[in-house]
């Protein structure tokens, strides 16, 4: 057994449901604890090493509830212990920059994902400082959820003022979450990569940054980010389609359709 390093981010880390889709969207996707951990330990066993996890109550709707998200880190534990996992506070206009707060507290996880435009809403207040700090002081792994190049450049200068620590800084690049159809192409990666190289030298740091793409383009957007460097997040959360454009059976597909394109690239 090889227990995950929390330290730095997974390669490939499978989001096999996120915060809106449904059964009604794809009949595979996992919307109980028992789907998303069966989910996770068929995509492990492709070649996935993370977990981007959202748990949902009995009407399929997201939701940030900590005895759901214990009992699902619970399983994974006893099914894939050696696969990262990482909870979400994705707020979905239902929940607070405090609630957030709350729930990561609850559950004291070992890695989360933050949108930093969301735990900010309310402004760069020092409780939003103290919780970054205190998640720090407790090993805890953010990774910064940046839709845009001005996300990148308020984490920037947060980290730059002390809001929100530096050091071992964790990315997310989010393409095409606001483009028309939400469709991605590589190319939308270009803006990202120019502000990351001003946080970097501003914040004289390397930056652990990974990448997900909405639409049909994921895997070839995926695939040029890990050309440049990064780590990448797949599966039915962003996008339902496969590289050659049929629809995937399965999270495990669209992993296997990634690793599959890795191998063809030249």
């Amino acid at each position: 057994m090889s227990l995950p390093d929390y330290t730095y981010l997974p390669k490939i880390m499978l989001a096999p449901n996120g915060a809106r889709r449904t059964k009604a969207d794809h009949p595979a996707l996992p919307v109980t604890i028992s789907e998303t951990v069966e989910a996770a330990r068929s995509a492990f066993e492709a070649g996935a090493d993370g977990l981007h996890t959202h748990v949902r109550d009995e009407h399929q709707r997201h939701c940030l509830d900590a005895g759901l998200y214990r009992e699902l880190l619970s399983e994974l534990a006893l099914v894939v212990p050696d696969m990262f996992a990482q909870i979400t506070t994705e707020a979905v206009g239902r929940y607070s920059p405090l609630e957030q707060r709350d729930l990561v507290r609850a559950i004291e996880p070992r890695a989360v994902s933050i949108g930093l435009r969301e735990m900010t809403s309310e402004g760069d207040t020092p409780e939003v400082s103290a919780f970054y700090h205190e998640q720090r002081d407790r090993g805890v792994a953010i990774q910064h959820i940046l839709y845009d190049v001005a996300d990148v450049d308020h984490l920037t200068d947060a980290c730059a003022s002390g809001l929100i620590p530096a050091d071992g800084l964790q990315l997310l690049f989010v393409l095409g979450r606001y483009t028309t159809g939400q469709q991605s192409s590589p190319s939308d990666l270009d803006p990202f990569m120019s502000s990351l190289a001003r946080l970097e030298e501003k914040l004289e740091i390397k930056a652990d940054w990974s990448c997900c793409a909405f639409g049909q383009g994921e895997t070839d957007c995926l695939l040029r980010a890990m050309a440049l460097g990064g780590k990448v997040r797949i599966g039915f959360e962003n996008n339902l389609f496969n590289q050659d454009g049929s629809l995937a059976t399965s999270n495990t597909e669209r992993v296997r359709d990634l690793i599959r394109a890795m191998e063809d690239k030249p």
